[in-house]
Parts: structure tokens; C-alpha cells; sequence
């Protein structure tokens, strides 16, 4: 199924089709159903320990709502041995039983498109697997939910604000069908047990009438340097010709900080979201700068900052340099190179414009 407009469909979705040959049923196997009134449902998706389930369903009830909201919809027959085959309806009947149905989801290693992987892979004997394993594009966690989440300018931020350096690691194709349309297409590229192509045959079953996934797109640094350099000669321009004007905007922009970098040092130590862990980016969104915010006001109202003001203000940057040291050290660093570019300068500028008081 392709993507969809609200955030939680931006990466499309999948499900396994089991035909009943006797009756010509279609039930539809889908492994991606949530109650957000459930009980607990916010504070588990905080901690990280989201439950979903599968649920079982005629095909044509569960394709009205792609339908009705403009989400295309194509179908992969797969050219299953007969053996393997009933073992995978079998399985998949006894995994929607309710007491079996939920289970632990996870973004990119446990959600809708991961369980069709690996009920295929099962029922193949870990033949799909051994033929996805070895191989890699190169793309990664970040990039694919960068790119999933583009048309959203919101979500691609909190994507790449949020995620630490797990999230940068290249992915093998095994990993990389985290998302539905790349496994349909490994699934056209691979061989069933029998040597023949898995997929026998694929049909449109809806139009996608929303936009399609987005293409891939290579990053530039250069923006964020010059927007960078730019902030940093404002600030050291309005520090003589606008001294209140710069306490104001300064104001805001460590209380952004301090807020991010706290919610970002929060959920490394606090929940169980793996990607979050170890991010760098709490070197330039800092939850110091929430202890910014009294001289920044004390600055706004044309009052001297206490002495522990500047100190930190140099503590600061000198941690955002040390997120550059990192980017260059490290054998598989955070990609956050075009965050350093843009918010190194500016806590640079800040800890020189207020380097000692004024004259």
C-alpha cells in the first residue's frame, strides 16, 4: 500500500493475502492495527513499548479504506511450494488468534513490513534472508526516514533532531525492508526454494491518488554553513546596533535549545527508543542553555547577567566544537554535519558577543 497523509502512513504499509483455493476467500493478514484509546497507549508510545497486532480480515474490507482516502494498493503473488504455503496460512492463522495477535513494535527493526519479512523468510527456511543478508545500497535508517518524511517539514525535523547515531549505521537489504516498497522490490528480485522468480505475478488492486514516496536526494551542506555564517555576522552586528533586540533573540533561541536537548537527554535515559541513544546533538541542542535563560532575561531588560553567565555561555560552545571533533573521529559518525555548520557559529557569535560586559 502506498503512502498515506498522516504521519504514522508516511512509510505506506503491507500485508500478507491468503487465498482459500476451495472457496476463492481472500483474507488479508495485517500486522499493523493500534488503538490509540487503549489504555496506556500515549505513555507506552513515549517509553518506546507501542503494542500493535495482527488482525485477520476479508481483502475487500480492508482495501476500502485505501480506497476511500486515495492510497494505491498492488498485489505480489508469490510462487510458493504447495507445503510451504499451507505452513504459511497455518502460521498466520494462529498468530492472529487474540492471545497471540500483539506484539512489541519497534519503527525500522519490528513493524508491519519486518513481520511480512520474516514470516515469508520462515516459511521459505531462511532462504529470503540468506539472499538479502550480504547485500547493501548504502542507505540508512536516517536517510530512509529523512526521505519518507520530507513532505511533512515537521516530521523530517523531529527525525533528524532525534535520531543518534544507530540510526546512521548501512543497512543491509535485510534491514532496509523495514519499509514496504523496498521489500515488494526485493521480493521481485529473489528466487523462491525452487529456483524460480518468488513473485509469479503482481496486479494493481488501487491507483495511488496521493503523491507517491519521494525520491532520494543527496544533502548539501553549503545552506547551513552560509545560514551559519550569516546568524553568527548578525549577531556580532546587532550586539553594538541592537543590543535588545539581540537579547531577545537570543532568549528564544537558547530556550529552543534547552528544551530540545533536554527532550533528546530524556529519552536516551528514560525510554527504550534504541535510535535516540547517544546523540550528538545534545552537543548543540544543549539543556544548558535553559541555564542561559535568566541572564538572557536579566540581558532583555538592560541588567547586567550574573558572573556564571559567560562562563557558560563559553561552555556552550566549546561543546558544540566538540560535536565537530566527533563528526571527524569517529569511524561511523552521526550524520549531523549540516546541524554543526548552522549551530556552531551561532553559539560561537553569542559566546563572543557577551564575552565581557559591555562598555
Amino acid at each position: 500500500m502506498g503512502p498515506g497523509e498522516v504521519f504514522w502512513e508516511r512509510f505506506g504499509h503491507d500485508a500478507i493475502v491468503v487465498e482459500d483455493p476451495r472457496t476463492g476467500t481472500r483474507t488479508n493478514y495485517n500486522f499493523g492495527f493500534f488503538d490509540m484509546d487503549e489504555p496506556g497507549f500515549l505513555g507506552r508510545f513515549v517509553k518506546g513499548d507501542m503494542r500493535y497486532r495482527l488482525v485477520a480480515l476479508p481483502l475487500e474490507e480492508d482495501m476500502e479504506y485505501y480506497r476511500q482516502v486515495g492510497r494505491g494498493a498492488r498485489l505480489q503473488w508469490l510462487d510458493l511450494e504447495p507445503a510451504q504455503a499451507r505452513a504459511l496460512a497455518a502460521a498466520l492463522a494462529e498468530n492472529a488468534r487474540p492471545e497471540n495477535a500483539r506484539y512489541r513494535y519497534d519503527y525500522f527493526t519490528d513493524n508491519c513490513a519486518t513481520r511480512v519479512r520474516d514470516a515469508l523468510d520462515r516459511a521459505l527456511g531462511g532462504h529470503l534472508r540468506k539472499q538479502l543478508e550480504g547485500r547493501s545500497s548504502g542507505d540508512t535508517y536516517r536517510s530512509e526516514a529523512l526521505r519518507l518524511a520530507s513532505p511533512q517539514a515537521w516530521m523530517w525535523l523531529a527525525f533528524d533532531i532525534g535520531l543518534g547515531p544507530y540510526a546512521d549505521r548501512p543497512l543491509t537489504r535485510w534491514q532496509e525492508d523495514f519499509l514496504p516498497r523496498r521489500l515488494a522490490d526485493d521480493l521481485r528480485r529473489v528466487t523462491g526454494t525452487s529456483g524460480r522468480p518468488l513473485v509469479a505475478a503482481e496486479v494493481e488492486l488501487l491507483p495511488q491518488r496521493l503523491p507517491p514516496e519521494p525520491a532520494e536526494q543527496a544533502p548539501a551542506l553549503w545552506p547551513w554553513l552560509l545560514a551559519g555564517a550569516l546568524a553568527a555576522a548578525a549577531i556580532l552586528w546587532l550586539r553594538t546596533a541592537r543590543p535588545g533586540l539581540l537579547a531577545g533573540l537570543a532568549l528564544g533561541f537558547w530556550l529552543l535549545c534547552g528544551l530540545l536537548g533536554l527532550v533528546l537527554a530524556l529519552g536516551w535515559a528514560f525510554t527504550a527508543h534504541q535510535a535516540m541513544w547517544a546523540n550528538r546533538n545534545l552537543l548543540l541542542f544543549n539543556p544548558l542553555c535553559l541555564l542561559l535563560v535568566p541572564g538572557g532575561v536579566a540581558l532583555l531588560y538592560d541588567r547586567a547577567p550574573s558572573p556564571r553567565f559567560r562562563t557558560l555561555l563559553v561552555a556552550v560552545a566549546v561543546l558544540a566544537l566538540l560535536a565537530c571533533l566527533l563528526l571527524w573521529l569517529q569511524s561511523v559518525p552521526q550524520r549531523n554535519g549540516h546541524w554543526i555548520a548552522l549551530l556552531l557559529p551561532i553559539h560561537a557569535a553569542l559566546a563572543r558577543a557577551w564575552r565581557r560586559p559591555a562598555a
